[in-house]
């Protein structure tokens, strides 16, 4: 192994210069003839020893590794190998990162399909059910049909139909509107008038109480009120009446008006 050696007048001679030192020994010994002649044979034993060390080649004492080919191949081998596996891997990995986006975009593509079509038929649904028409009085029947005469009526005839209730009955809008009249309807007591979102107009007289407001928006079986006996009445009941306008005498049958509209009456 090598060291590093130390520095300044501390530092050991070099291998080379105590060569160079030993061989000047040697040769002031030789000539002087202390060695070969005058020497003891032990004494020049020792000086040929120590030339013949110092001759000895520094990296003998380092170790020394050889290589041979077919070593070199093997590592050059495992070395590709690895480096092989690595690129391997890291295509893998973004293969799978690519899968994992293109997975997660397909399944965020498939939500939002999801809600849009959630969404188109809650739509669709609104639509049908503000279209859509019901009686005023849930399960009630007419008790008094339209043109019924009579010296109850000013006309001479029944203008609208009757449905049964018992006072303080929920009356509901039959179809989505705008309430256009609210209050005191003289014979009719207490009416509501609604102008329906397909043009035709809906009374609804003799309330107890109303519930809407002028310029209000209804929908179908919105309360508008409950039932009574006021105005021209001989009892609690409903008057419900289908018109043209707003206005008194453009009355059509409210029967055919309602079953046009997929009501059963």
């Amino acid at each position: 192994m090598a060291f590093t050696r130390a520095t300044g007048k501390h530092r050991a001679r070099s291998r080379m210069t105590r060569r160079g030192a030993n061989m000047a020994k040697v040769a002031t010994l030789t000539a002087a003839g202390v060695i070969g002649t005058l020497g003891s044979p032990a004494l020049a034993a020792d000086a040929e020893a120590a030339v013949a060390q110092d001759a000895a080649p520094a990296a003998a004492t380092d170790p020394v590794i050889v290589i041979d080919g077919s070593l070199a191949a093997t590592i050059d081998a495992q070395a590709d190998a690895q480096h092989l596996a690595a690129r391997k891997a890291e295509a893998e990995a973004k293969a799978e990162a690519k899968r994992k986006a293109e997975a997660k975009r397909k399944a965020e593509a498939r939500a939002k399909e999801a809600r849009e079509a959630e969404e188109r038929a809650a739509r669709a649904a609104e639509r049908k059910r503000l279209a859509s028409f019901q009686l005023p009085v849930a399960g009630s029947p007419v008790t008094t049909g339209y043109r019924t005469g009579g010296a109850l009526w000013s006309s001479g005839s029944h203008s609208g139909v009757d449905f049964r209730a018992a006072s303080g009955t929920s009356v509901v809008a039959v179809g989505a509107g705008t309430v256009v009249e609210a209050g005191w309807g003289g014979a009719y007591g207490n009416n509501v008038v609604i102008r329906m979102n397909d043009g035709t107009f809906t009374q609804y007289g003799h309330l107890s109480s109303i519930g809407v407001l002028v310029g209000q928006s209804v929908t179908p079986g919105a309360r508008i009120g409950l039932s009574g006996s006021t105005g021209n009445s001989t009892g609690p009941h409903l008057h419900f009446e289908a018109r043209t306008t707003a206005e008194y005498g453009s009355d059509i049958d409210p029967v055919a008006y309602l079953r046009a509209h997929g009501v059963g009456v």
